[in-house]
Order: structure tokens, then C-alpha cells, then sequence
């Protein structure tokens, strides 16, 4: 993309994050913000006040100093203490004003993008479609709070900037005066000369800055998504330890990281050269702009039409000025990281966008339903497809009523687990109808379980909270699914459960889960792939037994799996998708013909399931 395209783009980003963030202002919290934002104003003109008294004070001690007038000194000096007071005061209470409103905008900033992030499984789709969207932990966290940061301190930078340079100027021009000379034998006179002075001065500063500067805010979100990309790289090896430790990864994993770093370090190193190329124009301000006024005023001095006191004033009033109209010049890096950090969050934005635009009925959009009748679950003309429109899994009618238990079978890459979570809700794009019957409950198991944070009572409860379950309950739990060696470590606090267990332990809790909230619809999704056989008809068994109403869907590759289900739906791949070509009863005897063809023409292997624990009762 040209950098017309980049920079249009950016602005685009840019004006959609201010529509999100400004609904702090607008929302359920903006009396709080109209609060803070009147108060922070308050303090300003405040803290202005004292500003131009100070330079009005700076006036008179230095003519009293040059008069000798000792009495008029002491007298400045007891009004010097009132003043420094009240500049401290409204200085500290600025700092209160600008910390308070950041902590609150970035609290509402968060919670929003927090709530739309996980509503609907949003979180897993943005694994699933393109967009400016990667490592969405690091937006929400770090971006979210320069964001939020960085715009109040500027608001309030600039509004200072102006009102001080408007204050100001009043001064430069009564204190300053005009100045005269001869041109061409003509006496020309130019009133307020140290006003114009400042705006030419600051004219070419900023121009200079913005000119230098121009590549900060691409440099600044390259540097950022470097950070981000390295600080998950990170991440994934610490959560993957395991298999990274039994395969001898180490080398290959410090070559990725010796890679991910090197990214970082050459981006940092592109943000050094900017910040060289600014620090050459903001620290040539620095020197040059207290001396520019004295020297401007030396002439009017030395002929005594000023006295010390005006030149001081002079040459204060003239520093304030500059430094308000060069506020660019000294926040211009602060000012591009901001606009990186805010593109980045508005990247985010704009994906969870296009998801909930996904969600809303339309072509191209999966509909769910709940209606009075009998079967449990039915697909209507459903056909899945990517978010660009290819094709996955194509027209499908599947009715399932209580108590069946269908498994879905197919070549790898038919499509049954983006149908099956599609059913599940987590895929919303295709056509047709997906209806279920009028308050059915339904329970999703994944391949890998999550397993919260917390008390193993904690996970067995999941999504609810704890507390919600009497500990006998969850003991019951457990032993049904095969954990009771770890019934007497319930409510242990600290331990890491999603380390601590093994992935065959890990898919037997998902059962103690499912146990605990009894849905009418089940959908499994390679559910036992950890466990070994004898563990998987049990508990197979026992969902029968225990759950002898609910429908299962499930998808597995696993012969044995047959044997818990009475009907089986074949998927195979098509250059148009994905296609349902059988959908058949399943009996025992059928069943025992399949297993021992499979059985018969098995290759041996080495077993890599895990050992199965002793059965429980139930």
C-alpha cells in the first residue's frame, strides 16, 4: 500500500476510535466525565491566573531591585509566598484532575471493548478473519492506556498552550512595545515586534518538527506490533513448556525468539533515529528561545526606554508565548505514539465490527432460533462458509430429536468441526437456519478444555461462579468422571490446574462440567481424543445413563465411538464444499461388523494414549 493509502487509512482508524472512546462523554458514566472535564478546565484558568501574576511580580522585584527600594522587596517577597502556594496547589491538583480522568476513561475504554470482545464467542471468531486485529490482549491492555493517557494530557497541554498564548501576548505587545529604525532613509516602526517575533520562531519550529517527524507514527506502530508480537511469542512458549521440553524445541524455539527480538531491536532502532532527528529541534529551541528576547530588548534597554523589570517581563512573556505555540515541537513524540496506540485500538474496534455485523440477520448469516417443537435441534438449509464467502460445508437438513446421539464422521478437512461450531454458535457465516427447541439448554466440549483460573471447585462449576455448588456436588462430580483421587483438593487455592493436569485429566473434568449442568444438547468435538478406550466407554456410559434425554452431536474419529450413538452423519469434501452424502441408523451389530474390519485391517503402532485410572462407581 502507497503511504497515501497508509495514511488515509490510519485517519480512518483514527476517527473511529474517537466515535468509541468519546462515548465516555456521552454514555451511562458522562456526568462523571462532564465532572472531571469542567474541573480539569477550572483549574487551568486557575493555574493561569497565578502564571500571569507571577510574571507581573517578576516585573516589579527586579525594577525594585534595580531601584534599591528595600522595603518594596520585602514587601514582594511576602507576596512572593501566596503566589508559590496557589501555583503549587493548582499544579497538584491538575496532576489529580488528569490522573483521575485517565484511571476513569480507561476503566469505561476497557470494560466496553472487554464486553464486546467476549460477547458471543467473539474472542475465538477474531482467530478466524482478517483484519488489523492481532494479539488483541496487548490492544486492550497496553494501547488502551496510552490511548486513553496520552489525549487527556494533551487536551489539557493545548488548552493551557492557547489560553497562555492568548494571555500573553497582551503582555509581549503592552510590555514590548514597537520598535524603530531607518530603511532606505525612511523611519519605519513595527508596534508589538517581539509578538511577531515568537509566532515567525515558532512558525519554524513547528514546521521543522512536523517535517522531521513526519514518519514517527508508522515508526511508533511498527515498534508497538514488534513489542506485542515478541511478548506473545513469549507467552506461547511458557504455555506450551510441555511439549516443547519432550520434543527438544529449545533450539528451535530460541532461533524464533532470536528472530522475534531482532524485529523489536530494528524497530527501536528506526524510533531512535526519530527521536534524534526531534531532539535536534527541540533542543535547539531550548537553547536558543530564553536568549532571543534579551537580545531583542538589549537596544530598548540600553537606551532606557525599557527598565530591567520590562526587559525580564519581556523576555518571560516571550518564553511562555514560544512554548505555547511549540507545544508540537515538545510533545511531537508522546503525540505519535499516542496515534499508534489509538490506531491499534480502533483496529480491534473495527474487527469486533465486522463481527457483530456477522452476527445480525442477512445474507451471508448463519440464523439461530428457538422454537416450540419437538426435535431438540435442526438445521434448515444450513451451508457454512469463510467470512470472504468460500465455501465449507455445504446445504445441510439434519433433524435430531431428544435422545438421539449422532456422530459426525469424515475425511480431515470436510468441515464437521466448523459445523459443529457453527451449531455451537461460534461460526456465524453461511446461510440457512439453525433451530432449536424453546429453551433447550446447550453444552459445547472441545478437543482441549479450558480450565479457569482458581479452586478446582472453581473449574468444575464453570461458567458458574463457585459458590453456586455445594462441595458434595462437586465430589460427585468428580468421581463420575474419573477424578476422585483429587476430590480432597477441591478448594485448594493457588494451584495451577491447567498445568497440573494432563490432558486425558483435563477432558475428564469437561465431563464432571457437563455432569453438573445436565443440557439437553450436548455437542463434542473430539471430546475423548486424550483419553484411552477403557475411559472413554465409561464415560460414554455414563453421559447414556445419566443423561438418557439429552441429544448428542458429537465429532470423532475413533470406531469405538459408534457403539454410543444410533445414527451417524458422513461428511465428504466437494469443490464446492463440503457435502452430508449419508445419514444412517447405527445398531451394536452394525457397529461390531465396523470394528472388526478395522480391527482387521488396523497397522500396528505404538500405543500413545494415556493409562486409563480405575474405574469409579457411579
Amino acid at each position: 500500500m502507497s503511504e497515501d493509502g497508509q495514511a488515509v487509512g490510519r485517519r480512518r482508524l483514527f476517527a473511529r476510535f474517537w466515535r468509541t472512546a468519546s462515548g465516555f462523554w456521552t454514555g451511562v458514566r458522562r456526568q462523571e466525565a462532564w465532572f472531571l472535564t469542567v474541573s480539569l478546565l477550572a483549574i487551568i484558568l486557575a493555574q493561569l491566573f497565578v502564571q500571569y501574576r507571577l510574571n507581573v511580580w517578576n516585573r516589579e522585584i527586579f525594577d525594585a531591585l534595580e531601584k534599591r527600594d528595600v522595603a518594596l522587596v520585602g514587601r514582594l517577597a511576602l507576596l512572593f509566598l501566596p503566589l508559590a502556594l496557589g501555583a503549587v496547589a493548582f499544579n497538584v491538583a491538575s496532576v489529580w484532575g488528569r490522573l483521575t480522568t485517565q484511571r476513569a476513561w480507561r476503566a469505561w475504554l476497557t470494560d466496553h471493548q472487554i464486553d464486546r470482545w467476549l460477547k458471543n464467542g467473539r474472542y475465538y471468531q477474531l482467530n478466524l478473519v482478517k483484519g488489523q486485529h492481532q494479539n488483541p490482549e496487548f490492544r486492550i491492555a497496553d494501547d488502551t492506556r496510552i490511548a486513553t493517557e496520552s489525549p487527556v494530557d494533551f487536551a489539557f497541554g493545548v488548552t493551557t498552550a492557547v489560553l497562555t498564548a492568548v494571555t500573553f501576548i497582551g503582555v509581549l505587545w503592552a510590555v514590548g512595545g514597537g520598535i524603530s529604525f531607518e530603511l532606505g532613509g525612511r523611519s519605519l516602526t513595527i508596534p508589538g515586534y517581539l509578538v511577531f517575533v515568537a509566532v515567525i520562531y515558532s512558525a519554524i519550529t513547528t514546521t521543522a518538527m512536523i517535517f522531521i517527524g513526519r514518519r514517527f507514527v508508522q515508526v511508533a506502530e511498527d515498534k508497538n506490533q514488534a513489542e506485542a508480537e515478541f511478548r506473545y511469542a513469549v507467552t506461547r512458549l511458557r504455555e506450551n513448556g510441555e511439549s516443547i521440553a519432550l520434543l527438544g524445541g529449545e533450539p528451535e524455539e530460541r532461533s524464533s525468539l532470536s528472530i522475534a527480538l531482532g524485529h523489536v531491536i530494528a524497530q527501536w532502532k528506526a524510533l531512535c533515529g526519530q527521536y534524534l532527528r526531534t531532539t535536534v529541534v527541540s533542543y535547539g529551541n531550548f537553547v536558543l528561545a530564553p536568549v532571543i528576547p534579551l537580545i531583542l530588548c538589549a537596544p530598548k534597554y540600553l537606551a532606557g526606554t525599557m527598565t530591567l523589570g520590562e526587559v525580564m517581563q519581556a523576555a518571560t512573556a516571550f518564553v511562555t508565548v514560544q512554548q505555547s505555540f511549540n507545544w508540537l515541537v515538545e510533545n511531537y513524540p508522546k503525540l505519535a505514539d499516542w496515534t499508534a496506540s489509538a490506531n491499534r485500538v480502533a483496529g480491534l474496534i473495527v474487527s469486533l465490527d465486522q463481527l457483530e455485523r456477522a452476527e445480525g440477520p442477512g445474507i451471508g448469516r448463519i440464523a439461530r432460533k428457538e422454537k416450540e417443537e419437538q426435535a431438540a435441534l435442526r438445521l434448515h438449509g444450513v451451508s457454512v462458509t469463510l467470512d470472504d464467502g468460500t465455501a465449507v460445508v455445504g446445504e445441510t437438513e439434519v433433524k435430531i430429536n431428544p435422545s438421539e446421539r449422532v456422530l459426525v464422521v469424515g475425511e480431515s478437512g470436510a468441515g464437521k468441526s466448523t459445523l459443529i461450531r457453527a451449531i455451537a454458535g461460534l461460526w456465524p457465516w453461511g446461510e440457512g437456519e439453525i433451530i432449536f427447541r424453546q429453551g433447550a439448554k446447550l453444552f459445547f466440549m472441545p478437543q482441549r478444555p479450558y480450565v479457569p483460573m482458581g479452586t478446582l471447585k472453581h473449574a468444575v462449576a464453570y461458567p458458574n461462579p463457585a459458590d453456586s455448588l455445594e462441595d458434595g456436588a462437586v465430589v460427585e462430580a468428580l468421581k463420575s468422571a474419573g477424578l476422585g483421587h483429587l476430590t480432597n483438593r477441591i478448594n485448594d487455592e493457588g494451584e495451577p490446574w491447567d498445568r497440573t493436569l494432563s490432558g486425558g485429566e483435563q477432558q475428564r473434568l469437561a465431563f464432571a462440567q457437563l455432569f453438573i449442568q445436565r443440557p439437553d444438547i450436548i455437542v463434542m468435538d473430539e471430546a475423548t481424543s486424550a483419553l484411552d478406550p477403557e475411559t472413554q466407554d465409561v464415560l460414554m456410559e455414563r453421559i447414556i445413563e445419566r443423561l438418557p434425554d439429552s441429544a448428542i452431536i458429537s465429532v470423532g474419529h475413533r470406531p469405538e465411538l459408534e457403539a454410543f450413538h444410533n445414527r451417524r452423519l458422513v461428511l465428504a469434501r466437494r469443490e464446492d464444499g463440503a457435502r452430508l452424502v449419508a445419514d444412517e441408523p447405527l445398531s451394536p451389530r452394525t457397529f461390531a461388523v465396523r470394528r472388526a474390519m478395522s480391527l482387521l485391517f488396523r497397522r500396528p503402532g505404538p500405543r500413545t494414549s494415556e493409562p486409563s485410572q480405575p474405574r469409579q462407581k457411579a
